[in-house]
């Protein structure tokens, strides 16, 4: 990105470019060879795509997919303050903070190729920036200091009952419960970083302590914002909602509720978990030790990161936002096929808001909220993309691989019923393999000989030229599976090839 200012020998630029789009950002100069989202409609990188691009890419090519992860975090990219470029229409806007757990992945895989041996060089370069960019995060997104973390779009487009970019309508500011469970997990991925550096230099055991103990901060925020006694969970939905906050006129304090939309923000929870191997505690003496203390001198703290206190299957350690309780009727929500579960993955919105939709009145505006599970009737972010409804390959992933550690720690005792209501109990790790299936089964042909990514294209579905080769769109159908937005969305909807490798291969 050049100078705001003028060129040698010309005049001086109109003073409003001064304030132009991007225009903190002078410090950028991308020269380099990049993954891209799609390479027609989406022809420019986004942060957040690129680490899930990197997760096929480790498969084909490790080398590439380990520079694209380091590229984002040089200096010629990442901002002076620590806050890596959400994409280039809009750098300081905030994409989700997955780059850790790309990292963690990508560096696991290549290491598991690699019969044992891990590129401890990657994994520490890309840790050091990581560090800024935590900070960042930390400074900037929580405006009170309350752990709990207002993100702004991360991302999720039109999800939201308002633009998560701008300033609210409402005034006030909004409690995201995924800009919370996001930073939860971006601890947990940091912390498991360090722990496997601390392997082979002990000062890191002080970072892993350091992120595990803001995890538990965090824990506890959720549970009670800033210890006014709100809450992100509902008890009587069973379910996570943001929170607002809205300045009442001619008065100091603001009135708070929550803002009831069955999403898949309110699944975000589930991705903020780890569990930890005997072997590995046995390594970090100094980190145990520190664990140790927090449950013998802050039980209060301990008790909100699910068992951590009762060995699992293999004696691992579970760390996670959700405590059984929670888990299970979030799960079954989420595998409810009148809300979340459709034949074809996890839907962005739950089925709920297509009879129910969630309505807002405020100073003589409605604000609302309904099912669409494929195109948007909204114009949010030019109106190309939506996630009131539709399956979206990246967050289903995660919810995958979410499960699978749930499992690693609970074993084959604990079992929920998949789907609800149906009477068909499975474990946990059968419930992954099962959403596995139905993401995959976007792209084969059933009974019919037809591919529901091609929805009712007779042309594409049964011509020879057309119907064996697959087209890897932005989001699918919530209902049918066709394929929606960018059909060459190869990057991040090319983590189903993650999905159909063995399933020995493909554990966390």
């Amino acid at each position: 990105m050049k100078n705001f200012d003028s060129a040698v020998g010309q005049p001086p630029p109109p003073h409003e470019r001064l304030d132009g789009r991007n225009h903190e950002w002078v410090h950028l100069h991308n020269a380099d060879i990049i993954s891209m989202p799609d390479k027609w409609e989406f022809p420019w990188y986004a942060a957040w795509d690129l680490a899930f691009h990197c997760l096929p890419l480790v498969l084909v090519d490790p080398e590439f997919a380990k520079g694209q992860l380091l590229l984002l975090t040089r200096e010629w990219y990442m901002h002076p303050n620590g806050q890596l470029p959400a994409y280039e229409w809009a750098f300081s806007d905030v994409n989700p903070p997955v780059h850790a757990w790309a990292t963690w992945r990508v560096y696991k895989i290549d290491k598991k190729r690699n019969k044992g041996k891990g590129d401890i060089d990657f994994l520490s370069r890309v840790f050091h920036k990581l560090l800024l960019n935590f900070t960042w995060w930390v400074n900037i997104k929580d405006e009170h200091g309350h752990n709990l973390f207002q993100g702004g779009f991360l991302g999720l487009d039109n999800i939201g009952v308002f633009d998560r970019s701008a300033a609210l309508p409402t005034g006030g500011h909004i409690e995201q419960a995924d800009g919370t469970s996001w930073m939860a997990m971006y601890c947990l991925n940091l912390m498991h970083i360090a722990l496997e550096l601390s392997i082979y230099n002990p000062i890191y055991q002080d970072l892993a302590i350091k992120f595990f103990e803001h995890f538990l901060y965090i824990a506890a925020a959720m549970k009670n914002l800033g210890n006014i006694g709100i809450n992100l969970w509902n008890e009587d939905d069973k379910f996570f909602y943001d929170v607002l906050h809205c300045p009442i006129a001619n008065h100091s304090k603001c009135d708070v509720m929550q803002l009831k939309v069955r999403s898949m923000v309110g699944l975000t929870p589930l991705f903020a978990v780890e569990t930890l191997e005997p072997h590995l505690l046995e390594q970090v003496p100094k980190f145990k030790k520190r664990l140790d203390w927090f449950l013998e001198n802050r039980p209060d703290l301990a008790s909100l990161i699910s068992r951590w206190t009762e060995p699992g299957v293999g004696e691992r350690r579970l760390l996670s936002l959700l405590r059984g309780h929670r888990m299970k009727h979030l799960l079954k929500r989420m595998l409810d096929e009148s809300e979340f579960l459709s034949d074809y993955g996890v839907r962005a919105l739950s089925r709920y808001h297509l009879e129910h939709p969630f309505v807002l009145h405020f100073n003589g505006n409605t604000f609302s909220v309904s099912y669409q599970p494929a195109e948007s009737d909204s114009g949010l972010f030019g109106g190309n993309s939506n996630w009131r409804g539709p399956i979206w390959f990246p967050m289903n992933f995660l919810i995958i691989e979410s499960l699978q550690k749930f499992h690693h720690y609970y074993g084959d005792d604990f079992k929920i019923e998949c789907p609800t209501g149906s009477g068909n109990f499975m474990t946990i790790n059968d419930v992954a393999n099962e959403l596995s299936r139905r993401l995959t089964r976007i792209f084969l042909q059933n009974k019919d000989g037809n591919r529901p990514v091609f929805g009712y294209s007779e042309k594409i579905q049964k011509d020879p030229h057309f119907r064996n080769y697959l087209l890897f769109h932005e989001y699918f159908h919530g209902d049918t599976g066709r394929g929606a937005g960018a059909s060459h969305q190869t990057g991040w909807t090319g983590l189903v090839a993650k999905l159909l490798q063995p399933r020995d291969v493909r554990q966390p």
